[in-house]
């Protein structure tokens, strides 16, 4: 586990950039961890190491915090005008376009996900961010208030970015993750520290690379690779971070919160989920057993808003359980590199030991396995065949529980009561997302008001644009991500009275 193997089907570049330690961008310098440590970042298709990466800890935690606080208290960027940060924006998103092969290729063997799925959909998506953010940069204006009472005031509001902040990013989807999080900050102006999750840190390292080449200031972007427990919560902590956003567990969110009460930081949260996937009895089901599939199975089941219920309508519900299972046993699974290779590892050894408990604990309880439910081989590599489970109850951990893996569990519905099937779909402590899948429109928008969750999908799942808000209610977080919604996380708004 401590040799350094690389896939032979790698470009020059990819290879030449595994090739060095990797260390931290603090004010716009590469510079080791303080502590001198480094550590392990594995293939998650082999087990074996693919580089070593500086781990950074308090005291850079530190380093990057004051960096921030120079580049936006004494400028230039928080002093810049959108325009100039739009452009710079722009040049980043060109340079990601431009280095699509070789963010494909980190992304597959840094996460697992197939090389084809990062190609088209999580290097693209990234540009596109960086794209839409930086047209927000000259948009983000103020109002002139009419007084309710006659006045000889002038009333107006101004936006301003929030300061310095802080961002935990997660190791499912490492670079757009990096994009999502980046793209409104610099937006907004603020400047920023980003922890990236130690699973997954090359991507987001190599974003850095082409940060400083587009030509953003010194300090504006401050990468850090570490683990949770130390750089995350430094960082979480810091007194001088005037705001958190953290993509992840549940769990570790409420962390975020406790940390970040010291000094009061604004806190946005993008956390778990358990979506379910409601399909009626006239929904287009040729349509509805790929795409319900699709939803769970889609980046390995590793997506919180993964469509992990399944709730068919029992005149179909025969036909969408045979369906999803003959999707579930169709596809390849394999490394990600291999370009056949449908569905890749889990992240991590952790993962997959968790992802595998739950499996077990489904068994265990009583639930049917229509198909997976068993390790895959692959040369020590962390696969596990897509699982589908019927025959569960609502009390079962499958059901309740947010697996993070290609497990789903379908149940049949013989109501028509849409309050009483909303009621069953929101019968969880999370609230990301959801699926409706029906030809009756009215019925499918009806359905939507009742659900309480942040995205509803209408004979469609997993569907994203930068435009588009993105969050949940109850335990799935505070804020949303992308769209206009998402520069609230980042800017204050200033009320300017003046007599006249």
């Amino acid at each position: 586990m401590d040799t350094v193997a690389l896939d032979s089907r790698l470009s020059k570049s990819t290879a030449a950039f595994l090739s060095h330690h990797r260390k931290l961008l603090i004010n716009g310098e590469w510079v080791a961890a303080a502590s001198g440590k480094t550590f392990p970042v594995y293939n998650p298709a082999t087990g074996t190491v693919l580089a070593q990466v500086a781990e950074a800890d308090k005291e850079d935690v530190d380093r990057a915090v004051a960096a921030a606080r120079r580049a936006f208290d004494e400028g230039p960027w928080s002093r810049m005008t959108g325009s100039q940060r739009g452009k710079l924006m722009w040049k980043l998103a060109e340079l990601v376009d431009q280095n699509l092969e070789e963010f494909a290729q980190l992304e597959s063997i840094d996460n697992g996900k197939p090389v084809a799925v990062a190609r088209v959909a999580d290097v693209p998506l990234t540009a596109d961010m960086f794209r839409y953010m930086g047209g927000w940069a000259t948009k983000m204006t103020g109002s002139t208030i009419p007084w309710s009472v006659p006045n000889d005031f002038l009333s107006y509001t101004m936006r301003e970015p929030v300061g310095v902040v802080g961002q935990i990013i997660p190791w499912n989807f490492p670079l757009l993750m990096a994009a999502w999080k980046l793209g409104p900050a610099l937006a907004a102006g603020c400047t920023i520290v980003l922890k990236v999750a130690e699973q997954t840190p090359l991507s987001a390292l190599r974003l850095g690379e082409l940060i400083q080449e587009a030509g953003f200031p010194e300090g504006v972007v401050n990468i850090l690779a570490g683990y949770g427990e130390t750089a995350g919560a430094a960082l979480a902590a810091h007194d001088d971070v005037d705001k958190v956003a953290f993509t992840g567990s549940t769990e570790v969110g409420k962390l975020i919160v406790k940390a970040a009460a010291g000094n009061l930081k604004k806190v946005s949260l993008e956390l778990g989920g358990k979506s379910p996937t409601i399909i009626f009895s006239d929904a287009d089901v040729e349509s509805a057993i790929p795409g319900a599939a699709s939803a769970i199975f889609f980046n390995h089941g590793q997506c919180c808003c993964a469509g992990s219920r399944i709730y068919a309508h029992k005149k179909i519900f025969d036909q969408v359980l045979e369906g999803v299972t003959a999707e579930a046993k169709k596809i390849k699974v394999g490394p990600g590199m291999d370009p056949t290779t449908q569905m890749g590892p889990l992240v991590s050894e952790e993962q997959y030991n968790r992802v595998n408990g739950f499996i077990e604990s489904g068994i265990r309880e009583g639930a049917k396995v229509t198909a997976g439910g068993k390790k895959a081989g692959g040369n020590g590599g962390y696969f596990v065949e897509p699982t589908v489970f019927t025959n569960t109850n609502p009390n079962m951990q499958v059901v309740k529980e947010e697996i993070f893996g290609p497990v789903v569990c379908a149940e049949a519905f013989d109501d028509s009561d849409l309050e009483r099937i909303a009621r069953t779909a929101n019968d969880t402590v999370y609230g990301l997302a959801s699926s409706v899948w029906t030809k009756d429109i009215s019925k499918a928008h009806k359905l939507a008001r009742l659900i309480r969750s942040g995205t509803v999908w209408i004979n469609c799942h997993n569907v994203f644009d930068a435009s588009l808000p993105f969050g949940g209610y109850k335990q799935s977080g505070w804020g949303r991500e992308m769209g206009s919604e998402v520069l609230n996380n980042y800017t204050e708004v200033k009320a300017v009275t003046a007599k006249l």
